[in-house]
């Protein structure tokens, strides 16, 4: 059986119509989802986005982060986001060994900064260069106005970003129509590898679109599905930071609309790459696997809390909940859905599991449990950035610390968007919910921990402890 891993970044489920978005244009994934299972209760075992390539490469927990040290190109807000340590075997590696022909298509271009090592066992391996601040072009200089049409005025230099918005759109300079953004190239290079490698008995391809992550900036055709207006400035990156006081309301609904139009362009690109697979005869002997690594929180309260950013703590269903499809050659289950709690290790031990490959993972193989032959093997996840914590079972939702400072707790089925905190009337659920993060980095907490309790990376917490805020214990 061949096996696809395709991975989206930053793309939230609820901007999926198969999860139940009415007015979201994704088509192709719709699609594939009517032939797959439907996770329901999908999380990140780590956070952001090298932690949780880590742990899907490896099928092993990246947090508690063991093994930390500071390295070039790491981000200091995000422990675990240096390389696959060298006693980890990764899945290429291991299907590689096993006879696989193996390929990585990616523009996530933190997987090559400095250290890193995210191509071990790939066969090949292709980069597609420009995302972010990649450091792709040098020149030429940008047009009067270039950044100021992305930026509005009033917005206070934290937010204004020269240097980011210099290097992204310097990138950028060269596209002239759809094919050259970067779903168009990363599902185009995916599928000339199909086209390219139809002789091979078995293979495992991995997908791995950085997009929709911000900057938004999809084609105007796409961004005018969801706003056909011209009159404000095309607001294209996200703030991390509460939007009030910041971004007008109309400027917040251009960057949901450059988001949704983001989404929408994935799936179109996605399913030119399906349409290869099924022209190639390899839908009937592909095991394709579709999965989100964190979603983005859009202002789109209340759930949203406010926010425009992905973050640690608040941790929000925006962040958290992931897209999981899983799609068998055989249709088994088409249709189907299954509720039971899932982590990106899942993934990689069905993977595995699968190839018929034996490895130690801190996973379990999915099928067995959606086929109802086993229970399922979780009752709880827990979730971790830096030492932020979210630990969420079938009643409670729990975010702190590491510690237990700074307590959220919410009751799920009675409070669906996470609104009322509950941590004051019920301390004992947070010491043992929390207890529970603690047990899966091994009932200790490494002593480097500390050094983060400042820096918790890409959150308002980190805002708040800047200002001087009291971190409250429990």
């Amino acid at each position: 059986m061949n096996v696809v891993l395709v991975i989206f970044d930053t793309l939230r489920r609820d901007h999926v119509g198969a999860y139940g978005n009415p007015w979201i244009h994704t088509p192709h994934l719709d699609a594939i989802a009517r032939e797959a299972v439907r996770f329901t209760r999908a999380y990140p075992e780590s956070l952001p986005t090298l932690p949780y390539r880590r742990a899907i490469h490896t099928g092993q927990r990246t947090f508690p982060f063991r093994g930390h040290r500071d390295l070039k190109g790491d981000f200091g807000g995000a422990p675990g986001w240096g390389p696959m340590h060298e006693d980890q075997d990764a899945l290429a590696e291991l299907l590689q060994e096993a006879g696989y022909r193996t390929a990585l298509i990616t523009d996530c271009y933190h997987q090559f900064k400095p250290s890193k090592n995210f191509h071990r066992g790939f066969g090949e391996w292709v980069w597609v260069r420009g995302q972010e601040t990649d450091r792709f072009r040098s020149g030429p200089a940008l047009p009067a106005g270039a950044i100021a049409a992305h930026v509005p005025g009033h917005y206070p230099p934290l937010h204004q970003r020269p240097d980011f918005f210099r290097q992204y759109l310097t990138n950028n300079l060269f596209r002239r129509d759809e094919t050259d953004y970067y779903p168009a190239r990363v599902f185009g290079e995916a599928s000339r590898w199909v086209r390219e490698n139809l002789d091979a008995e078995k293979f495992f391809l991995v997908v791995d679109s950085f997009d929709p992550h911000e900057p938004w900036e999809p084609p105007a055709t796409y961004r005018r599905l969801y706003d056909p207006d011209d009159d404000v400035t095309d607001v294209i990156q996200s703030l991390y930071a509460p939007h009030a006081g910041v971004m007008t309301p109309r400027e917040l609904r251009r960057l949901q609309a450059n988001y949704a139009g983001e989404v929408t362009l994935c799936d179109r690109w996605f399913g030119e790459f399906m349409e290869t697979l099924r022209l190639a005869g390899r839908l009937d002997d592909t095991l394709v696997i579709v999965i989100s690594d964190h979603g983005h929180n859009l202002g789109l309260d209340p759930g949203d809390k406010g926010l425009v950013s992905k973050q640690g703590h608040p941790m929000t269903h925006a962040v958290a909940d992931l897209v999981l499809l899983l799609r068998r050659p055989d249709r088994a289950q088409a249709g189907q859905t299954y509720d039971g709690f899932v982590t990106n290790t899942d993934v990689a031990a069905t993977i595995l599991a699968s190839a018929g490959v034996d490895a130690r993972t801190d996973g379990a193989d999915l099928w067995p449990a959606v086929i109802g032959r086993e229970p399922s093997r979780r009752t709880y996840v827990s979730i971790a950035w830096g030492p932020l914590m979210t630990v969420i079972d079938h009643e409670w939702w729990c975010n702190a610390t590491i510690w237990g400072e700074e307590p959220l707790l919410y009751r799920v089925q009675d409070d669906p968007r996470l609104e009322r905190n509950l941590a004051t009337q019920h301390p004992e659920v947070v010491r043992r919910l929390i207890g529970l993060a603690v047990h899966d980095a091994g009932g200790t907490i490494p002593a480097y921990f500390s050094e983060f309790k400042n820096k918790p990376g890409c959150t308002p917490y980190l805002t708040r402890i800047q200002q001087g805020a009291e971190i409250r214990p429990l």
